[in-house]
């Protein structure tokens, strides 16, 4: 199954995806892809709908976050091997967490704003997993229970930010537009192997990443468990799993986004995004 949302920002219609793509509005049955609508239960009832039932949302509509009013978005850094070795850096011995600002969030195809005094910033493809049910202390072989389903994200970075400016990397990842999440959710029965899924992601036509979740240090059952010891997981809740090589900061010399630029990125089974860069101040 497939969920996504459609609209203006802020007041996106919930919709589920037919066997053609074409969304189905689900909004006289469910307020949100958001919350208890994320759980076992939750999905079981919009599984059992026949989207043939459901009226067609009309064509040209802006395509939302894939997943609404999310609590936490948790990040992890160098959990892939090829992006570890590009940043001279060892394997971590634990997941490396940090967090990522909600309003951050965007659609997948919105313009991605280059923040005032910006001059290092980066992309990165990410596969993006959203919690189902409530996950506290959950063992590794039960952690996939509690997932919900997977998203395409670009995790943006602005790396004078997340490495110059002291302590944490979250104001490197943060601004306004750094974290656009869909264009779906595809529920956890879509995807047979999270850990075989390819990744890609070019600038301005060139391909820069070309990966596999394969490559990760710590795959997601793993991080499941491991975050649920140190914060209660919570449905639609994210986690955005980390990023295979070819980041701008990884090539020689370093190659940042400016203003007029094209990104594009893709997951195996997670669709495709589409963003232009523009200017701090030349969007409201």
């Amino acid at each position: 199954m497939k969920l996504a949302r459609y609209g203006a920002p802020g007041h996106e219609r919930p919709a589920l995806l037919d066997a053609q793509g074409t969304p189905r509005d689900l909004s006289g049955i469910v307020d949100d892809i958001a919350g208890d609508v994320l759980t076992s239960a939750g999905l079981a009832r919009l599984a059992a709908i026949d989207p043939a039932t459901l009226p067609a949302l009309p064509a040209g509509q802006r395509i939302g976050p894939a997943v609404g009013r999310v609590g936490k978005m948790i990040c992890v850094g160098l959990n892939f091997r090829d992006h570890a070795a590009e940043s001279n850096l060892p394997l971590p011995t634990q997941p490396i967490l940090f967090m990522k600002a909600t309003t951050a969030i965007c659609g997948p195809n919105d313009d991605v704003v280059i923040p005032y005094g910006s001059v290092k910033t980066d992309w990165e493809v990410e596969l993006g997993v959203v919690i189902g049910d409530v996950a506290r202390h959950v063992p590794l072989e039960k952690a996939l229970d509690h997932v919900a389903g997977y998203v395409l994200i670009n995790d943006l970075s602005e790396r004078e930010f997340q490495l110059e400016h002291g302590g944490q990397w979250v104001k490197g990842k943060s601004c306004d537009t750094f974290g656009p999440i869909g264009p779906f959710l595809a529920t956890k029965e879509e995807i047979a192997d999270p850990q075989a899924l390819g990744m890609w992601l070019t600038v301005n036509g060139h391909r820069y990443q070309n990966g596999t979740s394969a490559e990760m240090v710590f795959g997601v059952a793993h991080l499941v468990s491991y975050i649920s010891r140190y914060m209660t997981l919570m449905p639609g809740d994210v986690i955005s799993t980390g990023t295979p090589a070819g980041v701008g900061l990884g090539q020689t010399p370093p190659t940042y986004l400016q203003p007029g630029d094209v990104i594009e990125l893709g997951i195996d089974g997670l669709g495709t995004q589409r963003q232009r860069t523009v200017a701090w101040g030349a969007v409201e």
